[in-house]
């Protein structure tokens, strides 16, 4: 008996869906399908034929569509996202109509008009990591798009898909403003301007044309953010959701929105030999009005007292009656000593990139700096921070390194009572590695009082509050620190210590929500998988427990539930939590001994 030969084509592969779509339905079902089927004739289907795809099918809120060219696909993703933005403009947040969209490159199978297989698949799975209003691709659309679209692509790494054999290379989309007016979207959902005067301080730009000085303008914008973050009346863009505009030349008015902040401060430095020049200028991006600029001269004996004008000045300009003793509050030096703080900046650029070689290089360069300057505060607690992502990235830390790192906290408590970033990072390391968490979370408040704009405080203060058993407060604390730092990097640390918290609550269904997004963002963390498979476990979900109990296995094979209760895990959490997590990672299949 003859049978029918299946048609194989390769293809870019289009997937998109609407953010929130349940919300919308729920609160105006008419007024959204109508909406829908307005930008469906109106933009989509127009922006589709004009690039050459074919509408393989609807799915109430999604579609998919099938390209020939991965040019063409992401012209018609890139226009439609910029299209989107334009007409969502005057709309209020909660009724906005968002799509997320998810691209891919790879064979297909055709069958009745529709298209099946893995290239569809990863296409689906690409769209669900978007954010709203933003575009996932896979690598092969980054190669084969890469010289030719004035596209950046921001590569988020190797994840593992739900349902994909194979660990794809998953890269963000950003791209230029739409020709018509305003600027495409950056994947962010505008946020709203708090009550408060807000700024955001962009990186600025290296004027000494030498590359290798990136860290040191990095770290003069980081130490002016800083400054201004210590003023309790200002709600100030934590630093790394504004570094997510480094390279580029965002519109500040889009900026404004992307951040929900009034005010964005911008400029550059400038190094040359003993000299150095800041320049800045601060912009209000309602109007893109320049409120104030200024340019700041001296040698690098002075580098902390010109960071101390330029943060005082842009203080002075968005509130005219600040006291003179808010401003010098504001401007603390982190250390006298130039070449110290210099290592430590080199440190934080090394620990940025997570691998044990250069979390080891960063401790290294870190006790340069304390062997310079024994009483450096930021330096001594970095240490104990680099060595807890040692610990998190599967290495086992020997008695001695754990007590210089627990010791070094403690001496903070003193050489560090006015730096907000030297407290939280010395009460984590005092929290996992000694369990005193009462005294962690005076360091955090106090590191708060300081500076209460510090979404990493805000971030550890969640931690620490799920390790007392406060789940209510952890929640609220990290859902401050996400909305301080909306873009940032590491947001992976804010979604990790949501899945904790809401497993400490015993609240297991959004543990595990929260514990897959984690896993995407951050899949080389164990504690993301231990998470979701202790939930899993409690839900009856036997089977998704056992499947992270293998890749907890895969990443760190010599786990056991004993070395880890009693290495660590004994401090993370009060007996009955650690009771509940040790009976989920056993009903998951993890080897006891």
């Amino acid at each position: 008996m003859a049978t029918g030969r299946v048609e194989r084509r390769l293809a870019a592969i289009l997937a998109a869906d609407v953010a929130g779509y349940s919300r919308l339905i729920g609160a105006d079902e008419a007024g959204t399908l109508g909406a829908l089927r307005a930008i469906r004739a109106e933009l989509i289907d127009p922006v589709m034929t004009a690039h050459h795809g074919r509408l393989v099918k609807t799915t109430g809120d999604g579609l998919l569509v099938e390209f020939s060219s991965v040019v063409d696909a992401l012209h018609a993703a890139t226009e439609i996202q910029a299209g989107m933005a334009e007409r969502n403009a005057p709309v209020p947040l909660d009724k906005r109509i968002e799509f997320r969209m998810g691209l891919n490159v790879g064979d297909v199978v055709v069958e009745d008009g529709d298209i099946f297989g893995d290239g569809v698949n990863i296409a689906a799975r690409l769209e669900g990591l978007a954010e709203p209003g933003g575009i996932c691709v896979s690598a092969r659309v980054q190669e084969d798009a890469a010289g030719k679209l004035d596209l950046v692509f921001e590569d988020k790494g190797e994840l593992q898909l739900k349902n994909i054999a194979r660990p794809v290379r998953v890269y963000r989309v950003s791209y230029p403003a739409s020709p018509k007016e305003e600027p495409a979207p950056a994947s962010l959902q505008s946020s709203p301007l708090p009550d408060k005067p807000s700024i955001a301080v962009l990186p600025f730009a290296n004027m000494s044309g030498d590359p290798d000085q990136e860290y040191f303008v990095d770290g003069v914008v980081e130490e002016i953010t800083t400054a201004i973050s210590r003023l309790p009346w200002l709600f100030v863009i934590a630093r790394n959701s504004s570094f997510t505009y480094k390279g580029k030349s965002p519109d500040l008015r889009q900026v404004g929105r992307e951040l929900g902040v009034r005010y964005v401060l911008e400029g550059s430095v400038r190094k040359a030999a003993n000299r150095v020049r800041i320049t800045g200028q601060l912009i209000d991006t309602t109007t893109s009005a320049h409120i104030w600029a200024d340019r700041f001269d001296g040698t690098l004996d002075d580098i902390f007292e010109l960071q101390d004008q330029v943060a005082s000045s842009v203080v002075g300009v968005i509130e005219p009656k600040l006291r003179q003793s808010e401003i010098e509050r504001a401007t603390r030096k982190p250390t006298e000593s130039l070449d110290a703080w210099d290592l430590y900046l080199r440190a934080l650029a090394q620990f940025q990139k997570l691998t044990e070689p250069d979390l080891r290089a960063a401790i290294a360069s870190l006790t340069q700096a304390l062997a310079i300057d024994p009483y450096y505060a930021l330096a001594a607690a970095a240490i104990g921070w680099c060595r807890l992502f040692q610990v998190f990235t599967g290495s086992v830390l020997s008695a001695t390194e754990i007590a210089e790192s627990v010791r070094l906290a403690t001496q903070v408590v003193e050489t560090g009572k006015d730096q907000p970033d030297a407290l939280w990072m010395a009460a984590y390391t005092l929290s996992v590695f000694t369990g005193a968490h009462g005294t962690a979370a005076g360091m955090i408040d106090q590191a708060l009082a300081l500076n209460p704009n510090s979404a990493n405080a805000w971030c550890i203060r969640g931690w620490v509050g799920a390790m007392q058993d406060r789940a209510d407060l952890a929640i609220e604390a990290l859902q401050r620190a996400m909305r301080l730092s909306p873009l940032d990097p590491q947001h992976w640390a804010f979604v990790g210590g949501m899945s904790f918290a809401y497993l400490v609550g015993r609240r297991f269904e959004e543990a595990v929500d929260w514990a897959d997004r984690y896993i995407r963002e951050q899949p080389r963390l164990g504690s993301g998988y231990r998470i979701k498979a202790v939930a899993c476990a409690h839900l009856g979900r036997v089977q998704q427990a056992q499947e992270c109990a293998r890749r907890i296995l895969e990443l760190h094979p010599a786990f056991t539930i004993t070395e880890w209760q009693h290495t660590y895990a004994g401090h993370l959490c009060s007996p009955e939590t650690l009771a509940m997590c040790v009976d989920g990672l056993r009903k998951a299949g993890l080897p006891e001994e």
